[in-house]
C-alpha cells in the first residue's frame, strides 16, 4: 500500500469519525441558546417579581434607586390578609377582584411613603 492510499484511508476515516456539519451547527446553536438564557436569568434576577411597572396604580417616580428597590423589596415580601397567599405587590398587580385590594393599595402606599421619609 503507497503512502498516498494510506493517507487517503487515514482522511476516510477521520471524516467517518467527525459528526456531520448539521450537528455540530446544532450543538453550537444549543450552546449559544443556553448562554443566552442563562445571561437572561441573570437580568431577571432582581429580586423583585413585581416592579413598579405592574404595581401602576402606586407612585414610585420620587423615590430614589435604592428606596425605591428596598420598598419594591417590602411589598414583594408581605402577605395579602384576605387568605390568598400572595405577596401584596402580586395581589395588587394580578388579583382585581381581591376583596382587600384597595387596602392592599393602601399599605403599598404606606410602604412608599415610609421609603420617602428615610
Amino acid at each position: 500500500m503507497g503512502k498516498a492510499s494510506r493517507q487517503q484511508q487515514g482522511r476516510k476515516r477521520a471524516a467517518a469519525r467527525r459528526p456531520p456539519r448539521l450537528v455540530r451547527a446544532l450543538k453550537w446553536l444549543a450552546a449559544a441558546a443556553v448562554l443566552g438564557l442563562i445571561g437572561y436569568a441573570m437580568t431577571q434576577m432582581s429580586g423583585v417579581p413585581y416592579a413598579e411597572d405592574d404595581i401602576a396604580v402606586v407612585d414610585f417616580s420620587d423615590l430614589s434607586s435604592s428606596a425605591r428597590r428596598s420598598a419594591l423589596q417590602e411589598v414583594n415580601r408581605a402577605r395579602c390578609s384576605c387568605g390568598c397567599g400572595m405577596t401584596l405587590a402580586q395581589c395588587v398587580a394580578t388579583d382585581s377582584t381581591c376583596p382587600i385590594r384597595e387596602r392592599n393599595i393602601e399599605r403599598i402606599r404606606t410602604v412608599v411613603g415610609n421609603h420617602r421619609q428615610s
